[in-house]
């Protein structure tokens, strides 16, 4: 028998409305409680990184894909929901990107671990066809995410290193006399230093933000899009250069007031709005050189489609597939916040107490400015000029942290010693005897400055292994920390240059002597496998 009323509908549909949206707001409620107590932490560093020129335009992002969302909510509605387990998957992956990067010290894993669990707790509860259409604001998330240390490092110094370069260019084309060495440009009236601040990625990074945005508003086939991204990269790149030259010729007229204060701050934000208008004019271009074909319109959106009981089997089965979204994030939360794995593990004896006499080599102390030790968060330090008694000079180097975790791990100096001018031109692996009749291997570099030469040595002393490079380092930190509970480490870095009387061989020579004499010492400083 049919209940008669306004509804005109039967069983289970007349359970009131509001109580339909019971279940899912409190499942989000939790999942979203959950999900802030696992990565507070991690988005707490991340909004400190924002705070930084170079990734201030973060703050907009979310806001943008709120309001891309919003645009879309339309079209969600119209996708009928089907709960799915395939998104379990990727709620998987991110909770493993979380204990790779909380255990191995890289935030940017732990970026990665919460998008993959928004994603996969969205994905399970509405399905793939509704996951489609929000799938370019969910990506357009990633963008916020600020990129690794060693990353960023890396793409700062290239990007200074070019700017400069096309700066010379520019200047030379102007008829200036300059010279670059390094990131430094000689006018020869006075020289300028192109610092981190005038890199060009604080213009680079927004700037192919922007390009993500435009080409995602650009109705047209993929290529063309992409093709509109990836023009937004060199086009920073060339106006920074720009800018960088402009600072050159306008300096010999008004003197240091052009490279700080005002006019440096209002040709950065000129400069930028100069590359908006030609990657806008660039798009434009597109449209004119590749005119897209007529296309059918679209077929309108569809009415939302009632929800299938047989395929969604109810609130319970809505309830079921939320079980191990909740098991997932309360237990890493609770792991998290209760384990303590990363144990501070300090050196046998402090560095202060290393000798200054070293075989036949005698050294003498020296410091780091305060400005690098805050940038590199060191445990304890050795920085050290040996000199040899058959001649020649050696500088040996030694960082040490007690725990490595993002922000506060060992750098390679192969994004530390191009900075000041020097350019690797060969590298690789070496053997280096040791007094028992054993042998160490370490990374080898030869660095060119103008005619000068450097040969250096360096490796990662790292929990009794003698590592080579970073990603070696982030993997033995995670399985570090989960069977030991130690994270720590070391850089050790030797140098020595080469001269015109003994040549690259005599340097060779030189770093195998020292490095041999000096590796025995280290075992009375650095704990070894097992922390003593």
């Amino acid at each position: 028998m049919s209940i008669s009323g306004s509804s005109g509908v039967t069983g289970d549909a007349a359970v009131p409305a509001g109580r339909n949206y019971l279940l899912p707001l409190t499942y989000a409620a939790v999942c979203l409680v959950l999900f802030c107590a696992v990565y507070y932490p991690t988005y707490r560093i991340m909004i400190s990184f924002w705070e930084g020129d170079d990734y201030n335009h973060c703050y907009i992002i979310p806001l943008v894909s709120l309001f891309i969302l919003r645009e879309k909510r339309a079209e969600f509605a119209a996708v009928e929901t089907r709960h799915s387990w395939s998104g379990g998957g990727m709620l998987a992956v991110g909770v493993a990107l979380y204990w790779l990067g909380e255990l191995g010290g890289e935030f940017y894993t732990m970026y990665l671990s919460s998008w993959c669990v928004l994603v996969g707790m969205v994905w399970m509860y509405t399905g793939w066809n509704k996951m489609k259409t929000i799938g370019f604001p969910l990506l357009f998330l990633i963008t916020m995410f600020p990129f690794p240390g060693f990353v960023s490092n890396n793409l700062t110094l290239q990007l200074k290193l070019l700017s400069s370069r096309l700066g010379v260019f520019i200047l030379q084309m102007c008829g200036m006399s300059a010279y670059r060495e390094g990131n430094v440009i000689d006018l020869g009236f006075t020289r300028l230093q192109v610092v981190d601040a005038c890199s060009g990625l604080r213009y680079t990074l927004p700037l192919i933000v922007l390009g993500i945005l435009v080409a995602y508003y650009y109705r047209t086939v993929f290529w063309k899009r992409l093709l509109l991204v990836l023009f937004s990269i060199p086009l920073s790149i060339i106006t920074n250069s720009l800018r960088i030259a402009s600072v050159g010729i306008l300096y010999r007229f008004w003197g240091p007031g052009v490279a700080e204060g005002f006019f440096h701050d209002f040709s950065g934000w000129f400069i930028f709005m100069v590359s908006l208008a030609l990657l806008l004019g660039f798009r434009q271009l597109l449209k004119r050189l590749f005119p897209d074909c007529p296309q059918e319109p679209a077929e309108p959106p569809r009415e939302a489609l009632p929800v299938l009981a047989g395929r969604q089997r109810g609130a319970g089965y809505a309830l079921l597939l939320a079980i191990p979204a909740l098991v997932l994030l309360g237990g890493t939360a609770a792991l998290s916040t209760t384990v303590d794995y990363r144990e501070k593990t300090p050196l046998k004896r402090p560095f202060a107490d290393f000798p200054r006499q070293v075989g036949e080599w005698s050294g003498g102390r020296q410091t780091l400015e305060k400005i690098y030790l805050d940038q590199l968060g060191l445990s304890d330090y050795l920085l050290m000029d040996f000199h040899g008694a058959a001649g020649g000079n050696v500088n040996f180097y030694v960082a040490y942290y007690e725990s490595q975790r993002g922000g506060t791990a060992s750098h390679s100096p192969a994004s530390c010693l191009p900075g000041s001018g020097w350019e690797f031109k060969t590298s690789g692996l070496v053997d280096v005897a040791l007094r028992d009749g054993g042998n160490i291997r370490v990374e080898r570099a030869v660095m060119d400055k103008n005619d000068q030469q450097l040969l250096v040595y360096y490796w990662f002393p790292q929990r009794g292994r003698i590592l080579h490079n970073l990603m070696e380092l982030k993997l033995y930190a995670f399985w570090d920390a989960i069977v030991s509970r130690r994270t720590d480490g070391a850089l050790v870095r030797i140098i020595t240059p080469v001269d015109r009387a003994g040549g690259l061989a005599g340097a060779e020579a030189r770093l195998q002597s020292f490095t041999k004499a000096v590796l025995p010492l280290m075992d009375h400083y650095l704990p070894g496998r097992s922390g003593k």
